[in-house]
């Protein structure tokens, strides 16, 4: 009888130890339960990973997470995408506070471990028939053992994103440019908001230039600029040479956004003279961003990281976190630290990014390589967009009063003016002087 109880003993303690909750690791995983979806006719396969206004985000094999509306599936798949768009409704009102205590929680971990390695104890004691010194080493060495799961980490992985989940931490890269910029965050997103107007010169040194000068944007609301609270690195990081040409991929902690160092036709927009000493130039919208991060930033960042990328990732300058000098980057211009992936600025191409890290939504209406990040702010055109002057190169850029500009180039040795200005109203008025002396006026509203 006493063999059975003890042999009973052994068997709980067994299925004690299998109980206890594993833990994940930190990477990419590939998708179970994909379904298969005809889209314009063409088969799309993936696993339905979120649903937002009227389109369906689907994480495919490779990690990929992209997104199309509703509507452009075909009639057969839209049915079984309502009901799951409906079905995650529901799920996102649910809490699974149990469910998610016995999996995490360090104490359902400890009482498993404990229960378990004492009746291992128990059941040596009694069925080996240990006596004098043998008791006395096997409790010690319980003991020891004991004390050192209560003082080691119990197991819960940490999160990838350190840095980049702690909104107090993302806060003190933009901190230095407050209150020209401002910041908010709720569980998902660290809003950025600012007027897209730096406090640093603009566009001298501007040597290909398409006659855009910066005005003030509108990047507040829900038209802020979003950084992922809780970043995963890609399992396929998509490559900035074929993806995110169009909008930007990073914000600078003055607020501005850092676009892709190459632009829209594929050319490294620094070498080919688009870019002003800082890194900048003007879009078709009028709007101020850089494609590259400047360095000059570092003055003011101390230890943090220089801007945030749009995957959740910090950007560094040309020192690690702890201080020492950058050490050797990866393929993606980055590298991990303390369980934590960040990437580095440099002089050279690619800059401060080969390819996006972290995992983003890709807007469903827009195609590689022109296609961008969401969430993405939207910038607003005040004006017809303007046409490259070839041969000429920008060599002043000064305010002159409140809400006025002028902007100084030259053509074949002669000086050129855009002078502008813009009221309380949102009207917005131009005076282009041409090389030759030919005065222009023009006057556009904002919307």
């Amino acid at each position: 009888m006493k063999e059975f109880i003890f042999r009973s003993i052994a068997a709980a303690s067994i299925l004690c130890f299998l109980s206890i909750p594993g833990n994940g690791h930190t990477g990419g995983h590939t998708v179970s339960g994909s379904e298969i979806y005809l889209l314009n006719g063409k088969p799309v396969s993936g696993h339905v990973l979120m649903c937002r206004n009227d389109s369906i985000f689907l994480e495919q094999a490779d990690g990929h997470i992209t997104g199309w509306p509703l509507s452009r599936f075909d009639g057969v798949s839209q049915r079984p995408l309502r009901e799951t768009k409906a079905r995650l409704a529901r799920l996102n009102q649910s809490a699974h506070t149990a469910d998610r205590f016995f999996r995490n929680s360090p104490n359902a971990r400890a009482f498993g471990l404990l229960t378990g390695w004492c009746c291992l104890v128990l059941i040596s004691l009694r069925y080996f028939r240990l006596t004098g010194i043998n008791r006395l080493l096997l409790t010690g060495g319980s003991l020891v053992v004991l004390y050192a799961c209560k003082t080691s980490n119990t197991g819960t992985p940490t999160p990838v994103p350190v840095t980049g989940s702690d909104p107090a931490v993302i806060d003190k890269v933009f901190a230095p440019f407050k209150p020209q910029v401002s910041t908010r965050y709720d569980n998902t997103y660290f809003y950025v908001e600012s007027t897209g107007m730096p406090d640093h010169p603009m566009m001298t040194g501007i040597t290909s230039w398409q006659q855009q000068v910066p005005v003030p944007q509108n990047y507040t609301g829900t038209n802020a600029w979003s950084i992922p609270l809780k970043p995963e690195l890609a399992t396929s990081p998509l490559s900035l040479k074929t993806n995110f040409m169009k909008g930007a991929v990073a914000i600078a902690p003055n607020g501005i956004p850092v676009f892709n160092p190459l632009n829209n036709r594929g050319e490294d927009a620094f070498a080919i003279g688009e870019l002003d000493q800082w890194g900048g130039h003007c879009g078709r919208a009028d709007d101020y961003h850089y494609h590259i991060v400047p360095l000059h930033f570092e003055k003011t960042a101390g230890s943090n990281p220089i801007a945030m990328a749009l995957d959740g990732f910090a950007i560094y300058g040309s020192k690690e976190p702890d201080g020492r000098p950058m050490q050797p980057l990866d393929e993606y211009h980055g590298h991990m630290l303390n369980n934590t992936y960040h990437y580095h600025a440099t002089t050279t191409y690619p800059y401060f990014m080969a390819a996006m890290r972290g995992k983003v939504m890709v807007d469903p209406a827009t195609a590689a390589p022109e296609n961008q990040i969401i969430p993405q702010a939207r910038t607003t055109a005040i004006r017809p967009a303007g046409e490259p002057l070839r041969g000429a190169a920008i060599t002043g850029f000064t305010s002159v009063s409140v809400n006025a500009w002028s902007l100084e180039y030259t053509l074949a040795g002669q000086k050129g003016f855009v002078n502008y200005r813009w009221d309380d109203k949102g009207v917005y008025t131009f005076t282009f002087i041409s090389p030759d002396g030919k005065t222009t006026t023009a006057s556009y509203v904002k919307k």
